[in-house]
């Protein structure tokens, strides 16, 4: 399973260093032999002396997340740096697909999680998480009652059994008193697209398909609600799936075919990190904070 590692005492201890000295010995004690963990922890000891840089402190935040993942390592994951918009699958211990992502906006950012993917859905619908729903949705409802046809949408009670928005007053409902739900029936317009990687989380966060491809050639990517969009959601699943799913029912975006979830082999790991630091080849890099989390 994967767990905490025990080094968070040692990082503790690296912030609030004052000496270059005080840094190395507690450094040695992170021992890894993760080459990217190696490269920054080069990086922390030769060129950063201000122990309340940003780049000091999002170094350390780096070096726990390879300790972290290292020590949890298996021939199969996936990782994704929220801050990079992008996503590896790695498979027997090599990078095997590489992809563009887009990740949670400012107003609503994607979390960081340690899990497990365990099955994948085809044609999945989705619950609209209520605060959507009511801040987003029941206003463009309100301006145009055909908005619920137009984007394949049901409306449905606490326990999942449909309403007919025919005989609702929309007028009458504000963000406070609004009852219902909403709920979209599966097809190539559903906001989770056409592939559902269920992730083992309490956020309802998943990784998932999507038809607004048009958003991966964009160099800023921080525009969803959270879930992180895949841009290459075909080949990952395929590959996860050891080639058994028929990616060409897949891509004609039928809206009348059945959701269906498909158990993995094994379970697979799933690291989505936010780390300002990291490393391309040899070189530690810096992104900017978009959330703001660093102080």
């Amino acid at each position: 399973e994967i767990s905490i590692s025990n080094d968070s005492v040692y990082v503790y201890q690296l912030i609030f260093s004052g000496h270059k000295s005080s840094v190395s010995s507690i450094v040695s004690r992170l021992e890894c032999n993760d080459h990217d963990y190696l490269i920054l922890k080069k990086y922390l000891l030769d060129s950063i002396p201000d122990k309340n840089s940003f780049k000091y402190k999002t170094v350390l935040r780096a070096m726990n997340y390879r300790k972290f993942i290292s020590s949890n390592l298996k021939p199969e994951y996936i990782l994704t740096n929220i801050l990079a918009t992008e996503a590896e699958y790695f498979k027997d211990g090599l990078l095997t697909i590489k992809m563009r992502t887009v990740v949670g906006s400012k107003l609503k950012p994607t979390p960081t999680i340690a899990s497990y993917i365990t099955s994948i859905v085809t044609f999945p619908s989705w619950n609209v998480p209520h605060e959507i729903a009511v801040k987003e949705l029941l206003p463009k409802i309100q301006k145009d009652e055909t908005y619920l046809e137009q984007n394949n949408m049901n409306v449905v009670d606490s326990k999942g059994n449909p309403i007919e928005d025919s005989e609702l007053n929309w007028q009458n409902y504000t963000e406070r008193n609004f009852p219902y739900f909403f709920r979209q029936s599966s097809g190539s317009d559903n906001s989770l697209g056409v592939l559902k990687f269920n992730l083992q989380n309490p956020f309802s966060i998943f990784l998932h398909s999507t038809s607004l491809q048009s958003s991966f050639a964009k160099d800023y990517r921080f525009l969803s609600h959270g879930c992180v969009r895949l841009e290459k959601p075909f080949e990952l699943a395929a590959d996860m799936l050891r080639g058994n799913i028929d990616l060409d029912e897949l891509k004609t975006g039928k809206k009348d075919t059945k959701s269906k979830t498909i158990m993995l082999p094994g379970k697979i790991p799933v690291f989505i990190i936010y780390s300002p630091a990291t490393v391309v080849g040899n070189k530690v890099i810096f992104l900017e904070d978009i959330y703001g989390i660093v102080k």
